[in-house]
Formats: structure tokens, sequence, C-alpha cells
């Protein structure tokens, strides 16, 4: 499959991600014809502490210990990273708070700004489905409609006895669906099941994808983003795992392992291709696809543009160059800390650190990596600035 890196030239507004902090210009309250609510679907990627829920803070989660977290939020908040998320600059952008975690709420107050699904560990298909394919799920609890079974539930809370009364909300509201899929893929890839298997299983993850967007949209949601998958030959973890001595196997322009990418633009091509069928079933409901491997893969190119200048070493980890091994994990036992995590790409070898979350969400908010535009769907919100640094961590719930 032939690369599809960006071309150099004709791309949106690129900005250093070192400088770059998304806020609204007025921080107090969303402005008029902004989505007032977000809801958020998908694994670890997105998931903002419901984890902590699902598996326990003494499970092996990521997350759920220090020192994730320490960056921003100076405590674990069951985010794997060091920072915040896509998702949470997306809400910062808006003009909301942070999506609070669905199982860290019991009031409808609680979410009245949204509401965040995303489980660490996730999938698309359920545990049922992939066990029934041959494949092992690791111990994960949670897929797509287990998430969306708790969204079916929070409208009962929001709307007590007449879902209709929800359809205002609903058409109101931002729905991110995803990213979610890598964990279908991740799981039998680190149990050592041929890739020629797992691509098996790729049409029914996408058509699992496509389904939630269908009952969604039949909820009454009528702006959704959708994400593609992360290059995951550009995975510290990956590198480490499935090194080669053969050039071929790596991409020159960036090091990431070539098959392991192809791989990942394999997924995100049959989903591209799902969500233009659902445009022309669905012509009122704008699906906004979110290029993270495109917005992602700026940060390999380019590391320099985002201040990065380790993009494919962990933060957090072990030993190697690419700051993993196959024995420590962050967070247990004699693992290593970088001291500016802010210059690495990765976090703890599968999560990407904050700044490169930063960059990432730079690219769907501020650049070309959103189609249609997330800016054509936000034309009355105040315009996003560029600060020399962030703007102060206000707890907005405890976990």
């Amino acid at each position: 499959m032939p690369s599809s890196f960006p071309a150099r030239g004709g791309r949106g507004l690129l900005l250093p991600a070192a400088v770059v902090v998304l806020v609204l210009l007025d921080a107090v309250a969303p402005a008029a014809g902004c989505y007032p609510r977000v809801f958020s679907f998908g694994d670890s990627l997105a998931d903002t502490g419901n984890c902590l829920f699902v598996y326990g803070n003494n499970s092996g989660q990521a997350g759920l210990r220090p020192p994730y977290g320490e960056t921003f939020f100076h405590r674990a908040t069951g985010r794997a990273s060091n920072g915040r998320l896509v998702v949470d600059f997306i809400a910062d952008a808006l003009g909301l708070p942070f999506v609070r975690p669905y199982l860290s709420g019991g009031s409808a107050e609680d979410f009245a700004c949204g509401a965040n699904f995303a489980v660490g560990g996730a999938t698309a298909l359920s545990p049922e489905e992939i066990r029934a394919r041959g494949f092992d799920n690791m111990g994960n609890q949670v897929g797509l409609d287990m998430e969306m079974e708790w969204f079916r539930d929070l409208l009962h809370l929001l709307c007590p006895g007449n879902l209709a009364g929800c359809s205002d909300m609903m058409n109101q509201s931002l729905f991110l669906v995803g990213e979610i899929g890598g964990n279908d893929y991740n799981f039998p890839l680190l149990s050592g099941v041929p890739l020629e298997k797992i691509r098996t299983m790729t049409p029914s993850v996408v058509a699992k994808i496509s389904s939630t967007i269908s009952e969604l949209i039949q909820l009454g949601a009528k702006t959704l983003m959708v994400p593609g998958n992360l290059p995951i030959g550009c995975v510290p973890d990956y590198l480490m795992i499935f090194k080669s001595d053969k050039e071929e196997d790596y991409e020159p322009q960036t090091g990431c392992l070539r098959w392991m990418n192809e791989f990942s633009q394999y997924h995100n091509k049959l989903l591209v291709e799902e969500l233009k069928k659902l445009r022309k079933l669905h012509p009122g409901v704008t699906i906004i696809y979110a290029d993270y491997y495109g917005a992602a893969m700026e940060i390999f190119l380019s590391p320099e543009q985002y201040g990065i200048e380790h993009p494919l070493v962990a933060c957090c980890g072990g030993e190697g160059p690419y700051g993993v091994s196959p024995t420590i994990t962050c967070g247990f036992g004699e693992y290593k800390l970088c001291d500016n995590p802010e210059k690495y790409g990765s976090w703890d070898g599968f999560h990407p650190s904050e700044s490169a979350y930063r960059a990432i969400a730079t690219g769907l908010l501020l650049g070309s990596y959103t189609r249609p535009s997330i800016a054509s769907t936000t034309t009355s919100c105040p315009q996003l600035m560029e600060l020399g640094s962030s703007a102060e961590y206000k707890p907005l719930y405890d976990l």
C-alpha cells in the first residue's frame, strides 16, 4: 500500500505546538452557536477517568497512578498521558470544561456540558465478538455497545419518561466517536497473531463504528466527529517489539515501521469510505472525519515544529533506543522518567505525550486534518488564540 504522507505544500495552518494553546477568547462560557455539550466515545486515547471505575486503581491500567497526569493535572486522573488529551483541547477550544467521565457522575447537573464514555482498553467490537473470532481481548471488559448502553442510560437520566425532550440537546451537541478500534488490533498484535489474520477483522471493526454512528443519528445527533487510527508504526513499544534488521521495513522520513503504518492507513481508508456512505444516507447530518493519522504524522515528519526532540521515544518507561523495555512499565517498579516530557512524542511507549496530543489537536482545530473542516461547523465561535502558556488548571470534578 503506498505511503500517504501529507503533501508539504498547501496545508492548513501549522503552528509550533510548544507555544500553542488552544483557548477561547471568552473562557467563561461558550459563545452562541458553539456546541454547548460534548459527548465522547472511545478508548484510552479519549478516556478522562472511566477506567478508574471499571478496573479500579490497583489494576495495571494506564493513567491510574503517578506519574500519569503530572505535567498538567499534577495527579493521576485516569488519562493515559502526562497531561491533556485531544478531547480536552477540543472542549477547551469550545469554551467548555473538560468532559466529565460518565461513571464519575450521578445527576443530570453533572452532565450539563456533556459526558465522556471512553474507557482505557475499550474495543469497537464487544469482548464476546472478539473472542468469537478467536482473538484474545486481554481482559478488556468494554466495547462500543457498552458505551452506547451507558449513553442511552444517560438520556433517560436527562429526559426521564420522554426521550423526545432530549432532541434539542442532541442536535446541538458535538459527538466524538473515537478514536476507537485500535485495541481491536493491539490485543492480537501483542499476542503474536499474524497481521494477515488481523486484517480480516477490519471490515467488522469499521462496521461497528458505523452502526454506532447510525444509532446516534437515530437518537438525534446532528454533528459527529469520527477519528481515524494513529500511525501505530511510530509507537515506541511496537518499534521495540517488531524491531527489524531490514532497512526497507522502516519509513526513511520518519523511522516508523512501514508495514504497521500501512495497516493503520488500511483501517482509515475503509473508515473514510464508510463515512461517505453514511453522509449520503443522512444528508442533514454533519459527519466529520478527524485525520489523526495525518495530524500525528506531522510530529514524526517535522518534530521541531512542535518543540519535540524525541518523537519516537517514551518519556516514562525503560531503557533502549525507544525508551521502553519488555519488563518495565511506566508507573510500576523501577521505571525511568525523563526531565522534560514536552520534548517527547510518547509518554509511556503506547500513549502520546501531552505535547503530541496538543499537536494533533492543533492539526484538527487550526489545520487541515478534519473533513469537512470543523471550523466550517463552528463559524460563530470566537477565534482561537496563540498564547505562550496554558491557563491555570482548575479541577472540575474529583476522581
